[in-house]
């Protein structure tokens, strides 16, 4: 039974996990709180990714404080070497006698073993306090863990009456400004930005963070991933001359065209197209997975949007609606076809309903 201070130590540590929101990834976001008798005397957070973990810098801060302490810790310590030493070698050699942790690692290279081993040398374990939280913080990493794919995030914008651009194509702004900062949020925690083609030939978007002065976090410039089956993007196309790096997916082989896109920062890799002539999104997911990365924020069209949505890899949608009409000729959100009955509706439950600036967010994801 966790008591009402474990409670408190453990909301502070997901405190300072949560400013790594954008600077730990492909790790995951981590806080640790030390206390004894009853006085916090040392704390951290995983800062940046092949920096030292939450756990060492909390001891760092405790010194010799640290013996006899319970570590308040957001995700069960590491017990393999990997960029840093083992976190769970460390707590034992600094003598604390408790480790709590908000939830297991999912990564099987703990899996319950850092526990176990702290267990093991004597060491009192708890965990399952204030798991989702903790859950909620790492969407990507546990996803990727448990499913070797990044999480989905897809972002949209619409009218009240669910348009996302007039007939013409034309789309600047359906939100206010407010709303368009928030995106600049989402998009720096994520791990890439992925969008297809089509929207690139029709916006020539740039995809990147624009927070300057809007956070204390530092924040680092997310993958670009462009969808593009064909190779069709320009090589004058304004994201492939941001800053950090862009990923085109391609199932083309024209080694012309790949060499046209050379630039520093810029890479094109080739992968199995569907019968339909297009990349297999599942497929997509599990390669993204397979380099490292966590979360993946989608701004696309209808197209691409739809297509995840049909083949139920959106683990959240993100819907920012503006207070005002754009038509039945304008834009719709989703590119559904084959739904014509009400027994094949795509149910949602919705997570979160606030307002931003003028604008509503929605955060929805699949139900169950």
């Amino acid at each position: 039974m966790f008591t009402a201070d474990d409670h408190l130590y453990m909301a502070r540590a997901l405190r300072l996990a949560a400013r790594g929101l954008y600077t730990t990834d492909p790790n995951p976001r981590v806080g640790c709180v030390l206390v004894r008798d009853g006085q916090v005397v040392g704390e951290g957070w995983h800062e940046r990714a092949g920096d030292a973990h939450a756990e060492i810098n909390a001891l760092r801060q405790a010194g010799e404080r640290a013996a006899g302490a319970t570590a308040y810790v957001t995700l069960e310590p590491c017990c393999h070497h990997g960029r840093t030493p083992p976190c769970s070698q460390a707590l034992l050699a600094a003598g604390v006698s408790r480790v709590v942790a908000a939830m297991p690692d999912p990564n099987p290279q703990v899996a319950g073993n850092g526990l176990a081993e702290l267990q093991t040398a004597g060491v009192a374990t708890d965990y399952g306090l204030l798991a989702a939280e903790a859950e909620a913080l790492n969407p990507g990493f546990v996803m990727r863990m448990r499913h070797a794919r990044p999480w989905v995030r897809c972002k949209l914008a619409m009218s009240l009456d669910g348009r996302t651009a007039m007939q013409n194509g034309e789309s600047r702004w359906i939100t206010a400004e407010a709303a368009r900062r928030d995106v600049h949020h989402l998009r720096a925690r994520s791990s890439a930005i992925m969008t297809g083609i089509g929207t690139v030939l029709a916006d020539d978007p740039a995809l990147t963070v624009r927070l300057d002065g809007e956070t204390d976090a530092p924040f680092l410039h997310p993958l670009r991933v462009i969808l593009d089956s064909r190779l069709r993007i320009p090589p004058t196309a304004k994201l492939l001359d941001q800053p950090g790096e862009t990923l085109i997916l391609t199932g083309s082989t024209d080694v012309g065209r790949e060499a046209m896109l050379a630039r520093p920062g810029v890479s094109v890799d080739t992968l199995p197209l569907n019968d339909a002539g297009q990349l297999d999104l599942q497929g997509v997911l599990l390669y993204l997975g397979s380099a490292g990365i966590n979360e993946v924020h989608v701004e696309a069209g209808a197209v691409l949007c739809g297509a995840l949505l049909s083949a139920r890899l959106v683990d959240e949608l993100v819907i920012y609606m503006a207070p005002h009409l754009m038509g039945d000729a304008a834009r719709g959100l989703f590119a559904l076809p084959g739904l014509q009955h009400m027994t094949q509706r795509i149910a949602l439950s919705i997570h979160d309903v606030r307002a931003v600036g003028k604008d509503l967010r929605i955060t929805a994801r699949l139900a169950e």
